[in-house]
Formats: C-alpha cells, structure tokens, sequence
C-alpha cells in the first residue's frame, strides 16, 4: 500500500472524506429506473453510516463499452472514518445489495456502479484499489457532477482543481478537429 499526500484537509480529525462516483444504466425492481436507483444508492451510503455532505444533480451520458443503454450519473462528496480499501469494501457491499454481480464483461449494463474518484488524503494504491480513480480524468461524467459537489478539490497528481480538469476536458471535446 502506498498513500501520498494530503489533497484537502479532512472534514475532522477522525473523518476523511471522498468524492463518489455513481452511476446506473438498469432499472431496480424495488427502486425503480436508474435516477431513482442513484437516489436510493445516496439514502444507503447515509444508512451505511457515511456523513452526505453534497450530492451533485445526476447527469445522462453515453454508455462506456459494450452496453447499449445510457446512464444516470452523480457524485457524493461523503466523510468517514473509513481508509480507501474500508470504503472500497463497503461500497461493494452496498452494490451487491443493490444486484450489481462483479463477473464477465467489463462496463456492460449494472444497476449500481459507485467509484472512489477523489480521496482527502491524496494517492492511495494497493492491489485492489488505485485513488485518485484512474481514468476519471478522461471521463465527463465523473468530472462534470464533481464540480458541483468538489469544484476545488485539487487532483494529487496533476495538481489541477476538479473545475480545471472539467474545463480541459470538455473545451478539448468541443474543439474541431
């Protein structure tokens, strides 16, 4: 395990705190279609003992590899005493109570999907876990909810605010080619 740096100061001296990255492209038979889905993913993150501290509105995007069916997407910016690899487990927990199965093909259709994108401690790598998220620079449906919630929350490795990598990303889509 590596963990470098501190990126913002903790929200306390027991609690860090992290932006989340949801999303859903299938509908849930007791929450219903994917914004609901997202809704209630925010209600378990609080009845799992995570501190909301902002919620993003959710976005529409594009689906990311093989699956067909567009996506809702939001972040949570959440505190807790829990280190990355704790939150990561219990993220998981709260996907798979949601039906989310972690087999076969990579980004085809989920109900759930929650990401660690940001931590207020910084880099965090281990086998299981790489914080910031890997290709969340790359992804505006990551960043553009993150804006609302951590606009300047800076990234540990590029050193850039969330509101500077959205800029970046989205002038770079819109610019002709």
């Amino acid at each position: 395990m590596i963990a470098t740096g501190a990126a913002q100061p903790s929200g306390g001296a027991a609690h860090q705190r992290y932006v989340v990255a949801l999303g859903s492209n299938v509908g849930h038979h007791r929450h219903g279609p994917p914004p609901a889905v997202l809704r209630a993913a925010l209600r378990a993150l609080v009845d799992a003992g995570l501190v909301l501290e902002a919620a993003s509105p959710l976005i529409a995007s594009a689906p990311v590899g093989p699956s067909r069916r567009r996506y809702a997407n939001g972040a949570a910016l959440v505190a807790t005493p829990l280190a990355p690899p704790d939150l990561l487990a219990l993220l998981q927990r709260i996907e798979h109570d949601f039906g989310r199965v972690r087999r076969g093909q990579r980004w085809r259709a989920r109900t759930l999907d929650l990401d660690i994108v940001l931590w207020s401690g910084g880099r965090w790598l281990d086998s299981r876990l790489t914080v910031p998220h890997a290709a969340f620079r790359e992804r505006a449906f990551v960043l553009v909810p993150a804006t609302k919630i951590a606009r300047d929350w800076r990234d540990p490795v590029t050193h850039l605010w969330v509101k500077h990598l959205v800029t970046r990303l989205t002038r770079r889509r819109a610019a002709p080619r």
